[in-house]
């Protein structure tokens, strides 16, 4: 067997299983998703089979565009809220000494060793009527289901996805540009906003994606912690799979939420370019 076929059978070892996988477990539920946006739904749910364009008219329906304009809200004030708390904790992390840096990172990836639907329900306990929040202040505040209580769900389950990215982007800094910058005369500010941040778009950028997608599509915080009040693309899509059985138009939203998807991507992309 010559060199380059024992390279091409040692590259198809290692990367054979991942391509399976990916062709299984993505490209052909894709491949599905995409090609029952283009089929009616039965009498009694289902597919029926028969070419129409009716399921992407119906993304125009303005009950649609609410549904859509309340998870672009909720995804976006997560987003913002995770930035302004992100960003300083991943620089602070940054700035400590090895072994506490280790520390505060195992720290912020703690929580993901707990069930995602056990921590959204911790949520309850603490924010219902007679919860630990109300109980320790003396309040009769409503603090759960409402897209406050949402929103907080969200922010507390994807935080870590803003801060590792921007901890990764700080750590990289060269420290003698911020010593160069002090050196000329700058503030600590104008440091920061000259240097530093200019530096770390590409960390920001990929943390706000990180956090924007699963919360513009996450169905399980609205349903607990929103009581169903708020509808969402994410509640929306499970209602048409599970409840509706209208599995085209369920499909075409799921579609549309791809799409969202790829225009992020897009964006990240040119930030990272430009960064």
């Amino acid at each position: 067997m010559s060199p380059a076929w024992g390279r091409r059978l040692g590259a198809f070892v290692f990367l054979g299983p991942g391509v399976v996988y990916l062709a299984v477990l993505l490209l052909v539920p894709l491949a599905l998703i995409l090609s029952y946006t283009v089929f009616r739904r039965g009498r009694f749910g289902g597919i029926v089979y028969e070419f129409t364009t009716e399921n992407f008219s119906r993304l125009l329906d303005p009950l649609y565009l609410d549904v859509v304009l309340v998870s672009v809200k909720l995804a976006t004030l997560t987003t913002v809220f995770a930035l302004l708390l992100g960003y300083p904790t991943a620089y602070l992390i940054a700035r400590l000494p090895r072994t506490w840096k280790t520390i505060a990172l195992v720290a912020i990836v703690l929580p993901f060793w707990t069930n995602f639907i056990i921590r959204v329900y911790a949520w309850t306990i603490l924010l219902s009527g007679p919860g630990l929040i109300n109980s320790t202040l003396g309040t009769q505040f409503e603090l759960l289901y409402n897209q406050g209580a949402m929103v907080t769900g969200l922010l507390y389950s994807y935080l870590p996805l803003m801060v590792l990215p921007l901890y990764a982007a700080i750590e990289k800094l060269d420290p003698q540009l911020r010593e160069a910058s002090a050196n000329l005369g700058a503030s600590a500010f104008t440091t920061f906003r000259r240097v530093t941040l200019p530096l770390t778009l590409p960390g920001v950028a990929t943390g706000c994606l990180f956090v924007f997608v699963p919360s513009f599509g996450n169905f399980v915080v609205p349903e607990i912690l929103g009581g169903g009040r708020s509808a969402t693309v994410g509640t929306l899509i499970r209602t048409e799979f599970l409840k509706s059985r209208d599995w085209p138009f369920g499909s075409t939203l799921a579609l549309a939420v791809i799409l969202v998807l790829i225009v992020l991507l897009v964006i990240q992309s040119w930030v990272n370019r430009r960064g």
